[in-house]
C-alpha cells in the first residue's frame, strides 16, 4: 500500500496538517503537499477512469506531464475540471471528485467497454457510426455527445467569482524553466548586465538536480540552488517568478507566461491567474526532459508509475508509492529509484533491467545495498485490477514466457527521457534524432529565427539532450551567455559552475516488452493511458495505410488528450516506425502547438468579462443624446441614436419627423463613429493604390474622393471617403463596424506582404468628434457660427478645409450621404459635446433637428448610396453594385482585382443592383426573395433576386427598395414578384433605378 514515511519530505511542512476531500473521503495531508501526493500517502491509488474503456487509472507521474489524475476540483461557483492532481497544491478545504466514472469511482458502469474491446480498436468510430444511416440521428449522435469530454462542465448558470488579469513585460533575456540550467543561464545573462526574467512552473526551484543529488561547486546541489537564487535576487536587473509557465514561444520574440498566483490560498486577495505577454529579445527554453514510460501488458494499472515519479514522492513529499516496488529499466537512471526506495526502508525485490549488460556503477550501488538485478529481462506483465498485485519476468529477447512471478504492490518504470522540446518547436525550431538517447533533440543550426535572421531562441541543459549535470551547467552558461550578447549587453561573466559527472552505461531503447509480444499482451500494452491508446491500435494503423504520424494520431487519437501526448508520443512513433519498417526520424513528430499545459479561460479573457467583455463605445455626444430621447442601437461596440423620441410619438413617427426635417431646413447627426485611419509616409500613396480600387495616390491635397476597398478574393468590405492632408498623407474614412478590422486588414498587409513599405497607419477614430450637418439651412448655419468661409466657391463639394468656428479648431468636410446640401465637421473629441452644444443652440433659429441611424439609412436609399453590410453580405462585388466608375483602369494592381477576373465574377448571370417599388406603394419585407419559374435540385423555388434595403420614404410617400436582380439593370419597368415570410403570399414590384431622390444632384451641388 503506498503511505507516509516516517522521515523526508523536503517540501512539506509536517507541522501544517491540510484537510480535504477526495470523493466524498476526508483525508488530510500536510502543507507543500501536492493532491496528488496527499492522495498517494492516503493509499487512494485509484484516481479516475480512462476514456474509451473506463480502466481504472492511478497517478503516473509527478508534474504536468501526468494524464490520468485529472480531477474536478471546487464546488459551486469555483467548480473547476480537468484540474491535474500533480500540480495542484494542497490547501485547507480543498475538494476533489473524480472523472469520466458513473454512479462511482469503484463501480463504473462505463468499464463495461472492456469487454467490447475487440470492437473498439483504433479508428471504430470511422467505421461504427456510418451504417445504418438512420441510427445517427437518435442513436449515434446521443451517444457521442453524453460520451464526450472527461470533466463536469462548470453550471452555465454560475459565474465566477475569481478575478484574473494580463501583464506586459519587455525584457532582453526570458529563460523558462527554474532548474539548475535555468538558473546557471539566469545568472550568466544578470552577470552580463541583460534585463531577465527567470520563471519556473512549480513553487520550487533546482528541478530534479535537487531530488537526484550531486554537489556542484563542491557544496550539495540544494545548497547551490538556494546560493545562486540569493545572487540572482541580488541583481536589480533580474526577476524571478515562480508558479509561472511558459506556455507559448510565438513570432517577433512574443511568449506567454501563465502564472498561478492564488491557486494555492484561494481565500488570498488578488487575482487568481495572471496571462504575461512578454516581449523578450532573446529566449531560453531550460524546460528539462520528461521520462518516458515502457510499453508493457498492463502497464497503466494503478500502482505503475515513472520511476523518477516515484522518486519526487519519497524525497519530495515523504511518501511511498508502494511497501514492495519492482523497478524495470533500459537504462542506469532507475537505479536512483531503486537505491532511494532501499534506503528509506522499503522493499524493492528486484531491478528489471532490459539490457544484456545491465547498468554501470548505479548497477553496482543497488547490488551494495542488497537489490536483486536481472538484467536482458523485462516484464510480460502486471496483474491486477485496481492496484498492483504482482508481476510476470520474462526475457526481453522473447514473447513472454515467464521466469519469476514477484509480489508487489507497485512498479517503478524507466524507458529513458525526452528533452521537453515543445516550446523551441512552437515558432519554427526544428528537431534531430539522438541516436545514444534514443529521443528528439533541438537542431542548433535551424532554430526559430526573428526578424534580423538570428536566433531568437536557445535552449539549455537536458532539453537540450546534455542530459550529465556538468554538461547541463555548462551547456547553461553558453547559452545564458549568447542571448545576453545577442541581446546588446556587454558586461563580463564568471565561469560556469562545475559538476562531477558519474559515468553511465548507455541506454537500450526498448519500446516493446518483451520484444517479441504475442498479440495478446500487444493488446494490453498501453501508449496513451487517458485515451486507451495501445500498441496494438497504431500497429492496426500502419497495417490499415495509416503511415503518415499526423494521421495516425488522429485516426488512434494518440497524443490527442490533454497531457498532448507528453509521454506517449515517442513510444508511438517507436511503434508506429517500427510497423513501418522504417527509422523514427524519417517518420518525424506530430506537430507541437501551444500551450504547454492547458491554462484557464479566465486568464485568457483576463478582465475582459461582465461589462467589460465587450465596452461599449460613447461618443462624446453620448449623455446629450441619452436624456433627449434616444432609442440605441448597437453598431458594432458602438450605441448610435436609432431615432430621438419625443413624447407621444412612436419610433417610426420620429424617424419620419427626422427625415422631413433634414430635408425641409436642418438636421444634425452624430458622425463620431466613423472610421478614421491615418495612413502617412513615402510610400503611403502606392499603398493606399493597392487598398482601394480607384487611384488614391494622385488625389491632391485638399480634396476628398469615395473609394471601395475589397478582400483579395476581390469581394467589397468596406466604403468612405478619403482625404488626402498633404504630401504624404491621407484620412481614410471607414464604416462604423469596420474601423478596427480595416486597420487590422491594413497592418497585415503592412506587416506580412509589404513589409519594405514606408508606411505608418494610426487608428484616431475616437480622438475626432465629428458631426453631419445636413439640409437646406446646412452652410447658413455655419456661417452663422462665423470663422470659417464655407461658401460653395472656397469649399466646393468633395473637398476640406481646416479653420476654426464658433471658436474651436475644425476640420470641414464638403461631403454628402443624403443628397442634401451638407458639411462633415470634426473637432477633438474633448470638444465634441460643447460643439454639439453649440450646433443645437445656434441651430435652433432653422429649427435645427438631431437624427438617428434609420433617417441616415432612408435618405442615403433614397439617393441610392450603398450601405456595407446591407447591399454587401461578402460575396458581392462592386461590379455587382454598378460602381465600375470606382475600379481604376489605370492601375496595375489592387487587392482583389485579380481576384474579379475569375470566370464567376464575370458571369453575366451574376445579380445586379437596381430599385424596386412596389405596384400598391407598400413596402417590401427586408430580404424578400424574388421568386422564379421552377424548382432547384433539391425541390426549392427558383430565386432571381432578393431585397438589401427596404423603407417607407416619407418624402415620396411610398416604400422603397433597392435590391440584386438577376440582369436587373436590363429589365427596368419589368414587374417581378417577392415572396413574403410564408412563402406563398406574393409582392408584385417593378424594377426602376436605384436613386429615387434627386437624380441630378442639385440639391447638394449648391
Amino acid at each position: 500500500m503506498s503511505t507516509r514515511l516516517a522521515k523526508s519530505g523536503r517540501l512539506i511542512d509536517r507541522s501544517s496538517r491540510v484537510d480535504f476531500t477526495f470523493d466524498g473521503k476526508r483525508l488530510s495531508g500536510y502543507k507543500g503537499d501536492t493532491l496528488a501526493s496527499a492522495l498517494l500517502a492516503n493509499d487512494q491509488m485509484l484516481v479516475g477512469r480512462s476514456f474509451k474503456y473506463h480502466r481504472p487509472r492511478g497517478i503516473v507521474a509527478s508534474g504536468g506531464e501526468e494524464p490520468n489524475a485529472l480531477v474536478n476540483l471546487g464546488q459551486g461557483t469555483r467548480h473547476e475540471p480537468n484540474a491535474r492532481a500533480t500540480t495542484t497544491e494542497l490547501f485547507d478545504g480543498l475538494t476533489a471528485t473524480p472523472q469520466n466514472v458513473w454512479p462511482s469511482l469503484e463501480y463504473d458502469i462505463g468499464a463495461v467497454n472492456k469487454y467490447a474491446s475487440r470492437l473498439l480498436t483504433a479508428g471504430f468510430y470511422y467505421k461504427m457510426f456510418m451504417y445504418p444511416r438512420a441510427f445517427w440521428k437518435h442513436v449515434y449522435e446521443p451517444f457521442i455527445r453524453q460520451s464526450a469530454g472527461l470533466g463536469k462542465a462548470p453550471d452555465a448558470e454560475t459565474s465566477d467569482p475569481d478575478t484574473y488579469e494580463h501583464f506586459y513585460a519587455f525584457v532582453d533575456v526570458l529563460i523558462i524553466g527554474g532548474g539548475v540550467a535555468g538558473l546557471q543561464a539566469a545568472k550568466t545573462s544578470g552577470e552580463a548586465g541583460a534585463k531577465v526574467l527567470l520563471i519556473e512552473q512549480t513553487p520550487d526551484w533546482g528541478g530534479r538536480t535537487v531530488v537526484d543529488g550531486g554537489e556542484i561547486d563542491g557544496m550539495p546541489a540544494e545548497t547551490w540552488v538556494k546560493k545562486t537564487l540569493q545572487t540572482l535576487e541580488d541583481m536589480p536587473n533580474v526577476s524571478l517568478r515562480t508558479r509561472m509557465m511558459g506556455a507559448g514561444v510565438y513570432d517577433h520574440g512574443y511568449v506567454l507566461g501563465y502564472e498561478r498566483l492564488t491557486d494555492h490560498t484561494p481565500l488570498a486577495q488578488g487575482p487568481r491567474h495572471r496571462l504575461w505577454r512578454i516581449r523578450a529579445a532573446q529566449t531560453i527554453t531550460a524546460t528539462g526532459a520528461i521520462e518516458r514510460p515502457l510499453s508493457f501488458a498492463g502497464n497503466d494499472i494503478p500502482g505503475v508509475m515513472l520511476a523518477s515519479a516515484v522518486r519526487d514522492y519519497a524525497v519530495n513529499y515523504g511518501v511511498s508509492v508502494g511497501d514492495r516496488t519492482v523497478v524495470v529499466t533500459n537504462n542506469d537512471d532507475a537505479y536512483r529509484t531503486a537505491i532511494t526506495l532501499k534506503n528509506a526502508g522499503l522493499d524493492v525485490p528486484m531491478i528489471v533491467d532490459a539490457r544484456e549488460m545491465g547498468g554501470g556503477a548505479l548497477m553496482a550501488q543497488a547490488k551494495a545495498v542488497g537489490i536483486r538485478v536481472e538484467t536482458g529481462c523485462g516484464i510480460a506483465k502486471v496483474h491486477g485490477g485496481k492496484r498492483v498485485t504482482s508481476v510476470d519476468i520474462c526475457k526481453q529477447a522473447g514473447e513472454g514466457a515467464m521466469l519469476w512471478n514477484i509480489a508487489c504492490d507497485a512498479v517503478a518504470m524507466s524507458g529513458g527521457w525526452s528533452p521537453v522540446v515543445h516550446l523551441w518547436s512552437h515558432c519554427g525550431g526544428k528537431l534531430t534524432w539522438d541516436d545514444a538517447g534514443a529521443f528528439f533533440r533541438p537542431y542548433p543550426s535551424r532554430p526559430p529565427l526573428g526578424d534580423t535572421g538570428q536566433a531568437m531562441v536557445h535552449v539549455a541543459g537536458c532539453a537540450n539532450g546534455e542530459m550529465s549535470l556538468k554538461n547541463t551547467l555548462q551547456d547553461a552558461a553558453k547559452a545564458g551567455e549568447i542571448a545576453a550578447i545577442t541581446a546588446g549587453a556587454t558586461g563580463r561573466t564568471s565561469p560556469a559552475s562545475t559538476a562531477e559527472t558519474e559515468a553511465e552505461t548507455p541506454l537500450e531503447p526498448v519500446w516493446l516488452m518483451p520484444q517479441g509480444a504475442h498479440y495478446g499482451l500487444r493488446m494490453k500494452s498501453w501508449l496513451d493511458f487517458q485515451n486507451d491508446v495501445k500498441v496494438s491500435d497504431v500497429q492496426l494503423a500502419a497495417h490499415e495505410g495509416y503511415e503518415s504520424v499526423e494521421h495516425t494520431k488522429r485516426y488512434t487519437t494518440l497524443g490527442m488528450a490533454t497531457d498532448q501526448g507528453k509521454l506517449s508520443n515517442i513510444n508511438g512513433l517507436a511503434t508506429l516506425s517500427n510497423a513501418l519498417g522504417s527509422e523514427i526520424p524519417k517518420v518525424g513528430t506530430t506537430t507541437f502547438r501551444p500551450p504547454y499545459t492547458p491554462i484557464s479561460m479566465g486568464a485568457i479573457a483576463g478582465e475582459a468579462r461582465g461589462e467589460v467583455f465587450q465596452p461599449i463605445r460613447k461618443t462624446p455626444m453620448h449623455d446629450w443624446h441619452e436624456s433627449n430621447g434616444a432609442h440605441w442601437e448597437p453598431v458594432g461596440h458602438w450605441r448610435r441614436p436609432y431615432a430621438f423620441v419625443k413624447a407621444g410619438e412612436t419610433v417610426k413617427q420620429a424617424v419620419h419627423r427626422e427625415v422631413t426635417a433634414t430635408r425641409t431646413s436642418l438636421g444634425l447627426l452624430d458622425a463620431s463613429t466613423l472610421g478614421k485611419i491615418i495612413v502617412k509616409g513615402p510610400d503611403a500613396g502606392r499603398f493606399m493604390d493597392m487598398m482601394y480600387t480607384n487611384m488614391m495616390s494622385n488625389l491632391k491635397v485638399g480634396k476628398c474622393r469615395y473609394g471601395l476597398m475589397c478582400s483579395e478574393n476581390g469581394f467589397l468590405s468596406d466604403d468612405g471617403v478619403v482625404a488626402r492632408l498633404d504630401e504624404q498623407t491621407w484620412l481614410c474614412h471607414t464604416t462604423t463596424g469596420g474601423a478596427d478590422r480595416i486597420h487590422a486588414h491594413m497592418e497585415e498587409w503592412l506587416q506580412t506582404e509589404w513589409w519594405d513599405w514606408k508606411v505608418y497607419t494610426a487608428n484616431i477614430t475616437e480622438q475626432l468628434a465629428q458631426v453631419a450637418i445636413v439640409g437646406p439651412n446646412a452652410r447658413k448655419l455655419l456661417e452663422k457660427l462665423g470663422g470659417m468661409d464655407v461658401s460653395r466657391e472656397n469649399l466646393p463639394f468633395m473637398e476640406w478645409r481646416d479653420g476654426v468656428l464658433a471658436g474651436f479648431p475644425a476640420r470641414a468636410y464638403r461631403i454628402s450621404f443624403s443628397g442634401e446640401l451638407s458639411y462633415e465637421i470634426a473637432v477633438p473629441a474633448n470638444l465634441g459635446r460643447a460643439f454639439w452644444d453649440k450646433l443645437i443652440e445656434a441651430g435652433a433659429e432653422f429649427d435645427a433637428t438631431p437624427y438617428g441611424t434609420e433617417c441616415l439609412h432612408i435618405m442615403r436609399a433614397e439617393k441610392g448610396f450603398i450601405m456595407i453590410g446591407d447591399e454587401t453580405d461578402g460575396t458581392v462585388i462592386p461590379q455587382d453594385l454598378g460602381l465600375n466608375w470606382a475600379i481604376s483602369k489605370k492601375k496595375e494592381d489592387f487587392l482583389g482585382k485579380r481576384a474579379q477576373l475569375r470566370s464567376h465574377m464575370t458571369d453575366p448571370n451574376r445579380w445586379k443592383l437596381v430599385g424596386l417599388e412596389t405596384t400598391d406603394g407598400s413596402t417590401l419585407p427586408d430580404g424578400a426573395y424574388a421568386v422564379a419559374d421552377g424548382v432547384n435540385e433539391n425541390g426549392q423555388r427558383n430565386t432571381q433576386g432578393r431585397v438589401t434595403s427596404t423603407y417607407h420614404s416619407p418624402t415620396l410617400n411610398k416604400g422603397i427598395a433597392m435590391g440584386l436582380v438577376l440582369h436587373g439593370p436590363d429589365r427596368m419597368g419589368e414587374v417581378i414578384e417577392f415572396a413574403e415570410a410564408d412563402g406563398e403570399t406574393m409582392i408584385a414590384a417593378k424594377i426602376v433605378s436605384p436613386i429615387f431622390y434627386d437624380p441630378d444632384g442639385e440639391k447638394q451641388n449648391v
